[in-house]
């Protein structure tokens, strides 16, 4: 009788669910898909994907309606214990709360300052170094910010390849770098011109851009792009 028991795993890998999600995305699954993977397995009568879809017929294929059943009417279902409703409970939840929460404005970069102006308050106050990257997409707003090495009063290490994997984890269209001199001096080193030049010459070849590399001071920065060093 266990081998009747129609869980996502002894399904066609094609019909699993997380298994699509993973390879096309998940906007590719449809609701009762997205609820199986919630539930993760059926009873031995239907499938998970089949019981999802007789919950949702239940309410009419309304997510708004299925997000108001609770805990009794939802275990009601065969195939549905107390734990798999309160995954679906929790899961309605944070779409609702998803749909209040205000999209957060990004920044967008024109000009060097913009730069300037979004990481002064990170950097100008700090005695030591701090390399970070800017990850900006096609519309050169920035997607993350993220800091990639810290060091002492005088240098950081700088690894490219951390910088091209956060990158591309974030399906970056550009990138911009910047780190600080606590000692108020603006000139670029020449570990400074080394590692824009490895930077840049790195991002050709990932076809993820280099635009500028500041480095910032409490009294003003540098911008190499500016400066027709890049």
């Amino acid at each position: 009788m266990e081998e009747n028991k129609l869980g996502i795993k002894s399904w066609a890998e094609e019909d699993r669910p997380r298994e699509k999600l993973m390879e096309k995305g998940r906007h590719v699954l449809t609701e009762a898909e997205l609820i199986a993977i919630l539930i993760g397995s059926g009873s031995r009568d239907e499938t998970a994907v089949e019981l999802s879809k007789r919950i949702l017929a239940s309410v009419g294929n309304n997510l708004n309606d299925l997000g108001k059943l609770n805990i009794n009417e939802l275990i009601k279902f065969k195939g549905i214990g107390e734990a798999k409703a309160i995954s679906v409970m929790a899961a309605m939840e944070l779409g609702r709360r998803r749909k209040e929460t205000e999209l957060v404005k990004r920044d967008k970069i024109s000009v060097s300052k913009d730069v300037f102006d979004i990481m002064k308050p990170i950097l100008i106050d700090l005695p030591h170094e701090e390399f970070w990257l800017l990850i900006l997409n096609r519309a050169n707003l920035v997607i993350k910010k993220e800091l990639i090495s810290l060091g002492g009063v005088s240098g950081t290490v700088v690894d490219t390849k951390i910088i091209f994997k956060a990158a591309i984890e974030h399906y970056a269209c550009s990138i911009i770098i910047c780190h600080n001199h606590p000692s108020g001096n603006l000139k670029p080193s020449e570990a400074d011109i080394r590692i824009t030049k490895n930077i840049k010459d790195a991002g050709k070849l990932m076809e993820i851009p280099l635009l500028d590399h500041l480095i910032i001071t409490e009294n003003g920065f540098y911008s190499f792009s500016d400066e027709g060093m890049m």
